[in-house]
């Protein structure tokens, strides 16, 4: 009789999905589920933070950035993720670590396109991307339904039960995705049109009249908008300050270097697409609410028959959940980091939380600075909160929720959220208080900073030099 094979390999069997349930149990004992609820008074200083951010900027931007900051409460809280970053360090938390988004608002979940041409819904802005306690985003997403919800003049139980069905959806799929294997969490996926399915006929109204807008968001139409052909040929940007402007005759003079340094972190398949295309132009283009001030500079590649491939390089700064948070990040993203730069690890993580992600993705370090690269308008597209009829509000919301599920539920103690979370009930109670205590706060921080900026330079104005202050 053959004796069984014994592999000489050391072995130990891997913790099942119970036991690290109950190791999510067993965290409960550090901190209750029920203080979650509790934030922590202390002295803050949120326009020190401001201030500290905005002196790394280029300086003739930062008025435009208060400009846009001033808009509202909600546009207010869209550039503030450090100060809620410094505000969860001041309180306790579970202690269970997951690969986290670090800004997962509701205007940073949207729409793009998948290498297959399929669109998708998913997490969509990583620059904050660390590991961090699965509960930050958790807070920061469900104080961002808060403050969108009250910035629209919606009834108060309307927000409130949004906000509290966004928790319980997130609890639910948490535990739904402790009981998958981790080769299935890795494929799961929502692509726009299944996602419709299961809301009803008003939702699904507004959402396709989104998604038609997202669809014709591609960088083909970007570059007739962006561009204009010469008698030569060549295709070069159009200027349209101040978000759009053309920068300094050593940032083009690097181009090609800094492009060969990029393309060396794409896939070789990429690689060779870009090989096909010339370079042709490079513009400054100014993003989003918190991002501005950063460098982000678009770059135009073209073929001999005038089609144009975007690029959009963006700088990449340390993560607020590790400079204003205070987590201490693994070893292995550390020495990462250290090779890599900031742009590697935006990247990374960005792959590790998005169920599909751009194939053009790359990073570089250029002018002692960390960036990465992604493609320009590939189908990228969001939801207007002020267009969104209540009902409709409530599903954008649980479908945040359930996305940023799927996003913390690749990292290892996926399971550990799951059993500390529970059934949701508490958990979802104790983060809504925490949500309505924190959106208060900051709409004082919002009136605070607008009596500090009372009359904001108009963005024309703030841009018009901005060139110059990169040479």
């Amino acid at each position: 009789m053959t004796e069984p094979h014994v592999s000489a390999l050391p072995w130990e069997r891997p913790t099942t999905v119970q036991e690290r349930m109950a190791l999510g149990k067993d965290a409960r004992n550090a901190l209750s589920r029920g203080a979650l609820a509790h934030l922590t008074p202390k002295d803050r200083d949120p326009l020190g933070i401001l201030d500290a951010q905005n002196a790394t900027r280029i300086p003739e931007l930062v008025p435009l950035r208060i400009e846009r900051m001033s808009a509202s409460p909600f546009a207010f809280y869209r550039g503030t993720a450090a100060i809620q970053a410094a505000d969860l360090a001041a309180d306790r938390h579970s202690g269970i670590l997951v690969a986290s988004c670090g800004d997962a608002h509701v205007s940073n979940f949207g729409f793009f396109a998948s290498p297959q041409r399929t669109l998708m819904f998913d997490l969509n802005d990583f620059d904050e991307a660390a590991w961090a306690p699965w509960e930050w985003d958790l807070k920061r997403l469900v104080t961002s339904i808060v403050i969108a919800g009250q910035a629209t003049s919606r009834d108060g139980t309307v927000v409130e039960e949004s906000a509290l069905a966004a928790v319980r959806t997130y609890a639910r799929s948490m535990a739904a995705n402790a009981g998958r294997s981790s080769l299935n969490r890795f494929f799961e996926h929502f692509d726009a049109e299944s996602g419709l399915k299961a809301m009803d006929s008003e939702s699904q109204r507004t959402m396709r009249a989104a998604i038609k807008e997202a669809e014709k968001r591609t960088g083909e139409r970007a570059a007739r908008k962006l561009t204009t052909l010469g008698e030569d040929g060549r295709l070069t940007f159009v200027e349209r300050p101040p978000t759009m402007t053309h920068t300094t005759a050593e940032i083009e003079g690097r181009l090609h270097e800094n492009m060969q340094k990029y393309q060396a972190s794409a896939n070789v398949d990429v690689r060779l697409v870009l090989a096909q295309y010339t370079l042709s132009d490079i513009a400054l283009r100014v993003v989003g609410v918190g991002s501005v001030g950063t460098l982000c500079a678009l770059v135009l590649l073209q073929d001999g028959d005038a089609n144009a491939l975007l690029l959009q390089g963006k700088q990449a700064n340390r993560s607020v959940l590790e400079e204003y948070g205070g987590i201490e990040q693994p070893q292995a993203l550390v020495e990462f980091i250290a090779e890599h730069g900031e742009g590697g690890r935006v990247v990374g993580l960005q792959r590790i939380l998005q169920a599909v992600s751009d194939p053009f993705l790359g990073h570089l370090r250029a002018f002692a600075g960390d960036f990465y690269v992604r493609q320009f308008n590939d189908m990228k597209g969001g939801v207007d909160m002020d267009e969104l009829e209540d009902p409709t509000f409530r599903e954008y919301a649980e479908s945040c929720a359930a996305v940023l599920a799927r996003a913390h539920a690749q990292s290892p103690r996926a399971a550990e959220v799951a059993g500390y979370i529970g059934n949701g009930r508490m958990v979802g109670e104790a983060i809504l208080e925490w949500a309505y205590a924190y959106a208060d706060l900051s709409r004082a921080d919002f009136d605070a900073f607008v009596k500090a900026n009372p009359q904001p330079v108009s963005g024309a104005q703030a841009a018009k030099a901005a060139v110059r202050g990169l040479g």
